[in-house]
């Protein structure tokens, strides 16, 4: 049986989602994969198809008049003298074995993955770590990417049990921002020099698919930033919409893949639309993001496993792993707060396992401890995201309680204090006003207080 598989890299990212199609029609079976680390960026694609197959789709591609960048064959990652650069290993045997499968290349399976999030030895720990380091510098490099979220609206019409912004929260302060405050906003980061503005919000009927495409094009056109959406789901074809009118990449996570937890905490939403939905995004040529919740009530190591594995299946371009935090007002809001070192071990292995990722230290680490921001970059994270909302609106985004609002200040600090580098797009200028006073120098304050929003 022929195993090799090859990885087709079109001139552009339109060329290669109609390059798949083509395959795809032909009855040639593809994946849209994460392109090799020595051609394209973090979030570049390339077309997977067997060795068996690729005769055929090269055929087909220079048919349809395809024009192609390159075809490789697909070579597992090896990190060679790993075990040996890591010195005497007290640890063991069978967590030996594994590490030296991730040297080797070879891929990991769940009860391996299950393996090593179960450690509870430091030096075991340490090691994993230390692994998933090697592997970001390898795959995607020491540079951490900064991205500016606006939180522009907190109504929403789910019910998930574990969020403070859900239908059901009482007593919760409702708040839009007006397009011309997200706009002054978007002015601000782009003014900083950051490439990437997040649009999140509940699932808000207010903000039609029509709004939502004026407030893109209106973002693409003044600034040319990239645009990631955080909306919830919709119909494909807004989705399809959206990515006309300007939006790159879509974030919406799936928290958990065991059906049963999710109907738990998404009690009106269905687990294989959400899917579908991941599908959809992928298909249309955005970045995906997704993500996973640690901590969450039954959850088990299982589980997680099962998450991380999912990822790599799916091709997720972005995933988000955060400890559960409590929401005041949820049915969730007493349970325990979701484990650090857990959160952790599962960033180094959804780096080792997806390796070509995007991976933030999220926002929920920096809720929890100041320092666990920075040990996440220092265990595969690679993105920071800032919050953006205005002050005035801030404490109503309560998805979770003791949220930290991260601002440039403190994504440097975190940064330089894991031996990172700062994204080349942060001028020097900008870096030396956000690092003389971390307490005080954060994004200018915008907005005009209650009467620029919609207040229920």
């Amino acid at each position: 049986m022929n195993d090799k598989y090859f990885l087709i890299m079109a001139k552009t990212t339109q060329s290669m989602l109609e390059g798949e199609g083509v395959l795809k029609k032909a009855g040639i079976k593809t994946d849209l994969v994460p392109a090799p680390p020595e051609h394209g960026t973090v979030c570049a694609i390339a077309i997977k198809v067997s060795a068996a197959d690729l005769a055929k789709a090269e055929g087909l591609l220079q048919e349809k008049a395809i024009a192609l960048a390159g075809i490789y064959e697909e070579e597992p990652l090896k990190l060679i003298g790993l075990l040996e650069k890591l010195g005497k290993l007290p640890v063991a045997g069978d967590f030996i074995k594994i590490i030296q499968k991730i040297e080797a290349g070879s891929a990991l399976e769940k009860e391996e993955i299950i393996r090593l999030l179960a450690t509870r030895q430091p030096r075991e720990a340490e090691i994993l770590f230390t692994v998933a380091d090697r592997v970001q510098q390898k795959i995607v490099g020491d540079r951490v990417d900064i991205r500016g979220a606006i939180e522009f609206s907190n109504f929403c019409r789910r019910r998930c049990t574990y969020c403070g912004i859900n239908a059901d929260v009482a007593g919760l302060q409702r708040y839009r921002m007006t397009e011309a405050e997200i706009m002054a906003v978007v002015a601000e980061l782009h003014a900083l020099g950051l490439k990437t503005v997040i649009l999140q919000s509940g699932e808000d009927s207010f903000w039609t698919r029509e709004k939502l495409i004026t407030l893109l094009q209106r973002i693409k056109k003044e600034t040319g930033m990239r645009i990631t959406l955080s909306v919830g789901e919709w119909r494909r074809a807004d989705y399809a919409a959206f990515k006309a009118a300007g939006a790159n990449n879509f974030l919406l996570k799936i928290e958990t893949t065991n059906r049963e937890l999710f109907a738990q905490i998404h009690p009106d939403t269905d687990y294989d639309q959400r899917q579908e939905s991941l599908t959809w995004l992928k298909e249309l040529g955005y970045l995906t993001g997704s993500g996973n919740i640690l901590g969450l009530p039954g959850q088990t190591l299982a589980d997680i496993a099962a998450d991380i594995l999912y990822f790599k299946k799916a091709g997720i371009n972005m995933i988000g792993i955060g400890p559960f935090i409590p929401a005041q007002g949820t049915t969730l809001a007493e349970n325990p707060y979701g484990d650090i070192q857990l959160t952790l071990k599962t960033v180094a292995l959804t780096r080792i396992v997806c390796q070509k990722v995007y991976i933030p230290a999220t926002t929920a680490l920096a809720s929890l401890a100041a320092e666990a921001q920075t040990k996440a970059l220092q265990a595969g994270a690679n993105s920071i995201m800032l919050i953006n909302t205005p002050p005035q609106y801030r404490q109503q985004y309560n998805i979770y309680n003791q949220k930290n609002y991260v601002d440039l200040a403190a994504a440097i600090q975190a940064i330089r204090a894991a031996g990172r580098l700062l994204p080349d797009y942060l001028s020097p200028e900008i870096v030396a006003r956000f690092s003389k006073d971390q307490a005080h120098n954060s994004l200018r304050e915008t907005g005009g207080g209650e009467s620029g929003a919609h207040r229920a």
